[in-house]
Parts: C-alpha cells; sequence; structure tokens
C-alpha cells in the first residue's frame, strides 16, 4: 500500500501546486485526507507485513502514523481560515497545500520505513518540503527563519548519512550488507562497537535538529516562530517524532550491545542540557510561539531521560510523545487566533484575551494545564512514569534538579498566559477587533479532550501497541 499511497500523494500535490480554484483545492485537501485516513487504517491491519523490502507497519510506526493522520485534519482546516485572512495569490496558497501534502506524506513514510537510508530520504524530504511552508510570508523574517533551517538541517542530516556510512562499515564486516532495522538487529551483536560508537553520536546528534535537542535545536525554534500557525504546529508535534524515530529505532540495535550504558550517558547529557536551556529561554522569552517551541523542547528532553531511565520509562516515552504531539498543535492553532486579534505575538502587546475571546481564552486555560502537565491532563501521568522510572533507575538527583526546572518552567509559562487572560493590554485599539468565531476553536478542545481521555482510560489497543513498540529494549 505504500506505493500506491505515494504516488496518490505526488498526485495531489502536483494538482495543488498548478491549481488556482478555491474550491478544487478543498476538493484535493479533502480526497488527500481520506487516502491518508484509508492509508493509516490498512497499515494498522497489516501489522508487521513488510512491503517492497523497506516498508514494515511495525508498533512504533502504526503509533505515529495515527498521531499524523489525526493532526493533518485540524491543520489543513485551519490552513483554509489563515488564507481568508491573508492576501496571499492563488500560486502561494498552491505551493503552501502542496508542500503541506509533500511533508505529512513524508513523515508518513519515514514512520514505516524499514531501512536506515529509506528513513534518511523521507527525513531530508521533510527539510525541503518544511522550508517552503516557513518561507510562506515571503518576508525578510521568514527568509531569514527558511535559511537558517535549512543549514541547521542540512549540517544534521549530513551527520545522520555520515553515521549511516560508519554503521555500513561495521555491518560490511561481519559480511552482512543489509541496513534494514530488523537485519541490523539480529546482527546486533556482532557488530564493531567502534564503528557503533561513531554511527551513534552522528546518527544522535544529527537527528537532535529535528527533535529539538542540544545542539541543533536553534533551527527549530526559529522555523516555528517564522512559519504560519498551522505550520508551526506540524512542526512543534509530528515532525518531532520523525526526529525521535529516527534516534529510537538506531538506539534499540545499540541496545542489544555493551554500548547500552555508554548511550544512556549520551542521551542523559543530552536530554537533561535540552531541559535546562529551555528553562532558562521560557524565563526571559515574551514571544508567544517561540515560548511554546522551548515548551517542546522542554518535553522532548523529558522523552528522552524516559528512554534512558528504561524500564516502565520506555513506556512512559512514547506515551508523553504521543500526548504533546496532540497538545502542542492546539497551542499553535490558538496563537495564529491570539495573532488576527492582537497582530502581535509578542506577550508585551496582548491582554485581557477573556473579553476579546472567550472561547479561545478557555482553549488558553486547557492548553496551560495540559502544556505544563497538570491533572488531569494525560500529560500528568506520562510525566509521573518518566519521573518514577528515573527514581527505579537511582537517578535521584536528576530528578530532583529535572523537578526544580520544571517548577520554574510552569511559572514562566503561567505568569505569560495570565497575563494574556487578564491583565489589559497597552496601547490597544479595541474599535477594529475581530470576532473569532468559537467554531474555530472546537479542534482544540477535541484534541485536549483527547489527551485528558487518553490518560485517564486509555484503550488496549494503544497499550498493547506501546507495549509491542518497547519489546526489543532490555528490562
Amino acid at each position: 500500500m505504500t506505493i500506491p499511497y505515494l504516488i496518490g500523494a505526488l498526485i495531489i500535490l502536483v494538482s495543488l501546486f498548478f491549481n488556482r480554484n478555491k474550491k478544487l483545492s478543498y476538493f484535493l485537501v479533502s480526497i488527500f485526507l481520506i487516502m491518508q485516513w484509508f492509508f493509516t487504517v490498512y497499515e494498522y491491519n497489516h501489522k508487521n507485513v513488510e512491503e517492497f523490502g523497506y516498508f514494515v507497519p511495525n508498533a512504533i510506526g502504526i503509533l505515529l502514523l495515527i498521531t499524523v493522520s489525526i493532526i493533518s485534519i485540524p491543520t489543513f482546516y485551519h490552513s483554509f481560515i489563515y488564507f481568508t485572512k491573508h492576501n496571499d495569490s492563488d500560486k502561494s496558497k498552491g505551493i503552501y497545500l502542496s508542500a503541506m501534502v509533500l511533508l505529512i506524506s513524508a513523515l508518513s513514510l519515514a514512520y514505516l520505513a524499514n531501512h536506515i537510508a529509506v528513513t534518511w530520504v523521507f527525513v531530508e524530504l521533510t527539510t525541503f518540503s518544511a522550508s517552503a511552508l516557513i518561507y510562506h510570508r515571503r518576508n525578510i523574517r521568514a527568509l531569514e527563519g527558511t535559511w537558517k533551517y535549512i543549514f541547521v538541517c542540512s549540517i544534521s542530516i549530513t551527520f545522520v548519512f555520515i553515521g549511516i556510512l560508519f554503521l555500513s562499515i561495521a555491518v560490511q564486516e561481519v559480511g552482512n550488507v543489509n541496513l534494514a532495522y530488523t537485519a541490523l538487529l539480529r546482527k546486533a551483536n556482532e557488530l564493531n562497537p567502534f564503528w557503533l560508537r561513531l554511527a551513534f553520536i552522528f546518527i544522535f546528534t544529527g537527528y537532535t535538529a529535528k527533535l529539538s535537542l542540544v545542539p541543533m535545536f536553534t533551527a527549530g525554534i526559529d522555523a516555528k516562530d517564522k512559519a504560519p500557525s498551522p505550520v508551526g504546529a506540524l512542526m512543534s508535534s509530528v515532525l518531532l517524532n520523525v526526529g525521535f524515530l529516527g534516534i529510537f529505532r538506531f538506539y534499540e540495535i545499540i541496545s542489544q550491545t555493551s554500548l547500552l550504558y555508554w548511550a544512556n550517558h549520551i542521551i542523559l547529557i543530552e536530554a537533561f542540557s535540552s531541559i535546562f536551556i529551555a528553562t532558562v529561554y521560557m524565563v526571559k522569552v515574551k514571544n508567544i510561539k517561540r515560548m511554546f517551541a522551548y515548551s517542546s523542547m522542554e518535553h522532548m528532553g523529558i522523552v528522552m531521560l524516559g528512554l534512558m531511565a528504561g524500564g516502565v520509562g520506555y513506556y512512559a516515552a512514547i506515551l508523553h510523545l504521543i500526548f504533546h504531539s496532540l497538545v502542542k498543535p492546539g497551542l499553535f492553532f490558538q496563537v495564529g487566533q491570539v495573532y488576527r486579534i492582537f497582530g502581535s505575538k509578542s506577550i508585551y502587546d496582548v491582554g485581557n484575551y477573556f473579553k476579546y475571546n472567550l472561547t479561545g481564552s478557555m482553549v488558553i486555560l486547557l492548553a496551560f494545564i495540559s502544556s505544563t502537565a497538570l491533572p488531569p491532563s494525560g500529560m500528568f501521568i506520562s510525566e509521573f512514569l518518566v519521573f518514577r522510572s528515573l527514581f527505579e533507575a537511582h537517578y535521584i538527583v536528576v530528578l530532583i534538579f529535572v523537578l526544580f526546572f520544571l517548577t520554574i518552567i510552569i511559572w514562566a509559562f503561567g505568569k505569560n498566559m495570565f497575563k494574556l487572560l487578564f491583565s489589559p493590554p497597552v496601547n490597544f485599539n479595541e474599535e477594529n477587533v475581530e470576532k473569532i468565531k468559537p467554531i474555530e476553536s472546537l479542534s482544540q478542545f477535541i484534541l485536549f479532550g483527547l489527551v485528558i481521555y487518553l490518560g485517564i482510560n486509555p484503550p488496549q489497543q494503544m497499550i498493547d501497541l506501546i507495549n509491542e513498540a518497547v519489546k526489543n529494549l532490555p528490562l
């Protein structure tokens, strides 16, 4: 099904690129979403069935595929709202929609790729498509964010390529030229530790650009700020997931070798550093979208700490990743409404949001609870399990510092969100305030409600998929 899906996505994105008719754009996007969900259901029902030797819909891939399929619906919906509020040319709209189709389809196939080089190819496609989306506004700031994103991601993907070359040397030494993940798992114990160390360092460092972790986090922060809000929603959720997946699948291989303890220390340093840097910037930043981007950086650090700690942390890491993927788009969809009212992303220029957008204000309150992992959000449960795994793995000092950092983040996040909701804006003219339709906030309520429901009453199918996703990791 992967090849028909890829062909169908290419036909639709080319049609969108050249199309100049609004109704036809709606139709083509609807067809793509139907195809996306048909593909998702098909892959779920054909779990672990190899396709063309390069794709296997395993548990982690299916979980992330379902997530991107859920997020893609409100993303296109808010994209069309975005078009109605900006005087974009038909050509710009066509480029935007075709790039978004390419991004979603590239992510979908990257999740299912069973070959490390095939994953690399589709991750590179996400860079090209995301760059086109970041540059949508065609202004100097968008250009700056685009070039920075391309530059850093090009370096990072080169690092991943170098890591693959080192890995191929290790593979050739054992007489196996297959770089499929399943084959690498079987041969993991026979691979030369020297080449594996080099491969892990380069691959891990390279994928931090997508995962928004130290050291390659800067490009993602700027890109989420400069891009339209619906694009920021994708970049802060499902695009982060592909970075996690690239690291996770190679971590599975490392976990079968004597290098596991060493690799865990590398992850610990990166994750802890990322949470620390996110804390520092969250205290200082006044740009709302950048604040949300640093919040994503913090959560990805927590995800990696769960993966490093092991035990229940494996389950918690993937659960937290999924919940974050549902929460963060709601924040970016809502900040689009904030910008339409105040014409600014600066916390200094906004306030009294309850007065101007009552429904959106309720979204902000729910978003604050969800994003800071307070009950009843499902992220409270996943974070608690991560902390438990750190405690059980005897990382007590790390746990204490992380809790301290998260307390500061909750304070900084809450201070800015309550400023937005209740403090009066400075020098704001109320005469031409746009009235936001309550229906535009429905998707955010659905996403936050889904996180609460899945945290309290997770379906057995999701539990089984997460447990199967981590079955190759040591207890």
